[in-house]
């Protein structure tokens, strides 16, 4: 019989495959990813007169659609990149609100993003 309490430990450290990992427990884990999956781009600052730059608005309200959409569907953005026949690295460019897209790159991700909504709902 145990008079102390047990100490709360913090998440356990090995190596493998010589690597250092983080192990956690599967709620953990879980509450780490809906917390990393509630990110979205910020709105710029207005300015002295309430106005957003418009170009930087233009961005996040972009970004932010296709995040959410994204979400929705249950792609990551490696998946998304792909089905779009674009690079994740600007995928991820988009969706962090830094570059502005063409109109054809907006439109292969819409029709990935719908293709992929379709093919879920059958």
């Amino acid at each position: 019989m145990k008079t102390k309490a047990a100490k709360k430990r913090g998440p356990e450290h090995r190596l493998m495959n010589g690597r250092r990992v983080v192990i956690l427990t599967q709620a953990e884990y879980e509450r780490l990813r809906d917390k990393a999956d509630e990110w979205e781009p910020l709105m710029p600052d207005p300015d002295e007169e309430g106005n957003y730059p418009a170009l930087e608005a233009l961005r996040v309200s972009l970004a932010r659609k296709i995040v959410r959409h994204r979400r929705r569907v249950g792609l990551t953005q490696v998946q998304l990149a792909r089905r779009a026949g674009i690079r994740p690295e600007s995928l991820n460019r988009i969706e962090h609100a830094r570059r502005t897209p063409s109109v054809p790159t907006i439109e292969k991700i819409e029709h990935a993003l719908k293709r992929t909504e379709a093919r879920d709902s059958l």
